[in-house]
């Protein structure tokens, strides 16, 4: 896995061509989401072949980020679920406007009654999907579960299921893609209660960024230029990977993206 590579500096033209081609990318995938229940009837519901994998491999559950629906994550989910994985979305988020803490919140209780895979769960999550699942670690003690598994020589997963506040929800880590750990500065021309909430200095993303516990039990994934995130996503502590696809967006669909995403997942389950 590739560390974080900060030296890329575009010009000018080459961010405009990026911004312009992340927000066609974008542009399209809504279009697809909205077209999709009336074409195919069933285009808001996950693939039957996402219930299936091998159950020697983590789960993992797909957190979209803010205005996206889950189906925005559905190339995402295909490669994932291509490679063996079981792959579960997230229902009842909608575009996922909801506080950061209460989603969180609603995602530990809905996981906490599931039961709890042999291989343990990976959260897989783009943008603020991305803070939501650093908060679901913060606040299931996660951390602590993965640490007193290292420190017996045994299985995270059960470790996991066996002690703290995150007893049943099995949860390894967080593979975080252009997710804004520190905020963006760009939300403050925003009116959007939604979109301030990145403001940097936001109450939320303060605390979290002082949890950095969990830092270790994350795989920040993220391309050369984010025109959303302009402070980026590398996350100190955390494993930091740079992909070539540019864009908050766009980074979503490039193969490499999906690569760093599975490589993430096996290290956090090897972890």
């Amino acid at each position: 896995m590739a560390p974080a590579d900060a030296s890329a500096h575009p010009t000018a033209l080459q961010r405009a061509r990026w911004w312009a081609a992340d927000y066609l990318y974008a542009g399209c995938r809504q279009l697809s989401i909205l077209a999709a229940p009336r074409l195919r009837g069933r285009g808001r519901e996950e693939p039957t072949a996402w219930r299936r994998g091998d159950p020697a491999l983590p789960e993992v559950i797909l957190l979209p980020g803010v205005y996206e629906h889950w189906t925005f994550l559905r190339p995402l989910g295909d490669a994932l679920s291509a490679a063996g994985h079981r792959v579960r979305p997230v229902h009842g988020m909608g575009v996922n406007r909801r506080a950061i803490a209460e989603t969180a919140d609603r995602l530990s209780r809905l996981l906490s009654r599931l039961p709890t895979p042999p291989a343990g769960r990976v959260l897989v999550a783009h943008s603020k999907g991305g803070l939501i699942g650093k908060q679901v670690l913060v606040s299931s003690g996660a951390a602590r579960d993965a640490a007193t598994a290292a420190a017996a020589g045994g299985d995270p997963a059960h470790a996991a299921a066996s002690a703290g506040p995150g007893a049943s929800m099995g949860v390894l880590g967080l593979v975080a893609i252009a997710t804004p750990f520190g905020g963006s500065r760009l939300a403050r021309l925003f009116l959007d209660p939604s979109i301030r909430a990145f403001m940097p200095g936001d109450e939320t993303l303060v605390t979290l960024g002082r949890a950095t516990s969990v830092n270790g039990r994350i795989v920040s994934v993220f391309g050369p230029f984010d025109p959303h995130i302009p402070e980026g996503s590398a996350l100190a502590g955390a494993t930091n990977v740079t992909v070539p696809t540019p864009g908050h967006f766009r980074v979503l669909s490039s193969p490499l993206t999906h690569r760093a995403v599975l490589d993430g997942i096996a290290l956090l389950a090897r972890s």
